[in-house]
């Protein structure tokens, strides 16, 4: 009997569903929508299914507001954001979605302790995810004759306007085509920004099961559809937390520009001459080149990023370039604490590279060779080799390096297997039973930060995998890493059994003698190595699914250009990366100016190197693959 009441509960469940949303969805369809086109319909749908996957539940509550800006007021028919405010519901359980609405005061108004209540004339546009099976028929029929992308695999979004009325009950109706316009714009961002929340652990009572997050105001350039474009193809989407918070956006900013987060410095050339730390060696000033020490230099007293060896040319540096930069500069600072990977417990200050690799034991020895200057004589890809992965390691302990041999343990449930997905260092080392006290991240990097693109960034490579299929990988400009095929081989390891990659390594570097050579570093992940420049070269390759260049400083480098334009004219999703904030903004800047539209924002790579490095002239925080941005994704 209390079998069969489960069962009968559940179904009631399912068809009726369950806090802490407002009740049953009204089975709107968007084909009745007027104006509306199917592939829009298609659009909207591959969007939800990417935000799905994202899994903003996992932290998300009602009680954590978004405040939502796509493009500017005069862009809506009302002259003003048609739904600010924003909340996820399901985290605690029932039906997964989240509510917009017309202003914040709405949303507390509606927000109890741990879900949505209704309140009278109070009108809300919803977003749920319904199992396929219980959806109405008319939504059934679309789905099926639009062949439309699933979130999950057997859900749906569910998309209506609802009205609460005096009596209690809900009064539905179809969304309009420009309220479809700002919730695809919505989920777009949501689904790239919402990771970027941390956690702050000394907010909020201490008895509150609500996790609290840091203030966070994020923008990211959204691509419309083909199919929606009014005059251009991106719009500015500002996503904040919680609500009410705001760039200083200027007069000339347009639907499609990202507003500054970074105000202008003061006014009046007062200077504090800062000394910088002892433990920083040999330096650059920042204006005339000159090489100074660490106890003899100044750094800027505003934003403590910038070396000098004298007043006189921390003056002059200021009137002729630094005050327009220092307000960024101190903003990039201010992150170098959050930025710093403290689970490590190695130093993350190296400036000087063989000083840090003796004190680890490894100085010019395998794979680290490539980590400092001593066999800079030595072409990239032709450091001589014992043999064997704990002579390549450098000879660290067993426990401080990735063995050669697959995960265990890491199925389906179905009892298929199915790749690793990692978001950290601390899930991979804790993953390969690594000392934290191991360097092997610094290496690893690079391979890491390939694996955590196919397998995060990248929904169509990762699609593939899941499928079991290859996935090829177009990798410009590698130099060290062609001496660091032994950690490329972890990347096999963590596809766990399913799918295989091919990384066609090609760049200037490639030494001639292995040029056209292929090296089968694992059983699933090859390696194809082709010397010249990848606009020249593209044309005799298999076609890619993905483009990657790691540390790629596209603004300093006029042979890019040529290779923007081909990754343009193909439109593939590509991905860069380089050191600090500054140089993947000018990336950024760079790509626009190709023509590229840039999907993914400038955000800390999870896989960047932990260990720190200094400009010749600066403190900004800098790390290998420190940031990551990608563009036709």
């Amino acid at each position: 009997m209390d079998l069969h009441l489960k069962n009968l509960f559940g179904r009631f469940q399912e068809q009726f569903g369950s806090g802490p949303g407002l009740g049953p969805g009204s089975g709107t369809c968007l084909m009745k929508v007027e104006g509306i086109a199917p592939a829009f319909i298609k659009s909207i749908f591959r969007a939800a299914a990417a935000l799905y996957r994202t899994d903003p539940w996992k932290r998300l509550r009602p009680g954590h507001l978004f405040g939502i800006r796509v493009g500017k007021d005069s862009d809506w028919s009302s002259k003003k954001q048609p739904f600010p405010c924003v909340q996820f519901i399901g985290g605690d359980g029932g039906d997964l979605g989240f509510i917009m609405f017309r202003s914040e005061n709405n949303a507390r108004r509606m927000t109890s302790s741990r879900e949505t209540i209704r309140v009278p004339n109070v009108e809300v546009l919803r977003v749920t995810y319904e199992l396929e099976s219980i959806i109405f028929p008319s939504n059934q029929r679309m789905i099926r004759s639009l062949s439309l992308e699933a979130s999950g695999t057997d859900r749906f979004p569910a998309i209506d306007v609802a009205r609460c009325m005096s009596s209690g009950g809900l009064q539905f109706r179809n969304p309009t085509l420009e309220e479809l316009r700002f919730v695809y714009a919505f989920m777009k961002a949501i689904s790239l920004l919402h990771p970027l929340l941390q956690q702050d652990k000394e907010a909020g009572p201490k008895w509150s099961r609500l996790m609290c997050f840091e203030p966070f105001i994020e923008t990211v350039d959204v691509q419309w559809p083909p199919e929606m474009a009014k005059g251009y193809d991106l719009v500015a989407v500002t996503v904040s937390h919680p609500p009410g918070q705001a760039y200083e956006e200027k007069t000339s900013s347009t639907a499609s520009s990202t507003p500054t987060k970074y105000a202008e410095p003061p006014k009046e050339d007062v200077f504090v001459d800062t000394k910088v730390a002892s433990t920083v060696g040999l330096r650059q000033c920042a204006m005339c080149d000159k090489e100074v020490h660490g106890e003899q230099s100044l750094c800027c007293g505003r934003c403590r990023a910038v070396i000098y060896c004298s007043p006189v040319c921390q003056k002059q540096h200021w009137k002729e370039t630094h005050k327009s930069l220092c307000g960024l500069y101190k903003a990039m600072m201010e992150r170098e604490e959050e930025l710093a990977m403290k689970i490590f417990m190695f130093p993350c200050a190296v400036d000087l590279p063989c000083k840090w690799l003796e004190s680890l034991g490894i100085h010019q020895k395998g794979m680290w060779r490539r980590k400092c200057s001593c066999y800079s004589h030595c072409p990239f890809g032709l450091l001589p080799v014992k043999g064997g992965l704990w002579d390549s390691w450098g000879g660290l302990d067993d426990e401080e390096y990735p063995r050669d041999s697959p995960f265990h343990n890491h199925f389906l449930r179905e009892g298929m297997s199915s790749p690793i997905l990692l978001s950290s260092w601390s899930e991979y080392y804790n993953l390969r039973s690594l000392s934290l006290s191991s360097p092997v991240a610094d290496i690893l990097s690079h391979a890491l930060t390939v694996y955590y693109i196919l397998t995060t960034l990248s929904t169509s490579s990762k699609n593939l995998l899941l499928k079991g299929k290859e996935v090829i990988l177009h990798y410009l400009g590698p130099e060290g890493e062609l001496d660091w095929m032994p950690a490329f081989a972890e990347v096999g390891h963590l596809l766990n059994g399913l799918g295989n990659i091919q990384i066609v390594m090609v760049g200037p570097e490639v030494p001639t003698n292995l040029s056209g050579t292929t090296s089968g570093i694992s059983s699933r992940v090859r390696v194809n190595l082709v010397r010249g420049f990848y606009q020249e070269e593209a044309t005799y390759l298999p076609p890619p699914h993905v483009v990657v260049a790691l540390n790629c400083g596209l603004e300093c480098y006029a042979s890019w250009m040529g290779t923007l334009d081909l990754i343009k004219s193909m439109g593939i999703p590509a991905f860069f990366t380089d050191q600090c904030e500054i140089s993947c903004a000018n990336a950024k800047q760079v790509l626009r100016n190709a023509g590229l539209h840039i999907t993914h924002p400038v955000t800390p790579n999870p896989f960047r190197s932990p260990v720190r490095y200094h400009g010749p002239a600066n403190n900004l925080p800098s790390y290998s693959n420190g940031f990551v941005l990608g563009v036709n994704t």
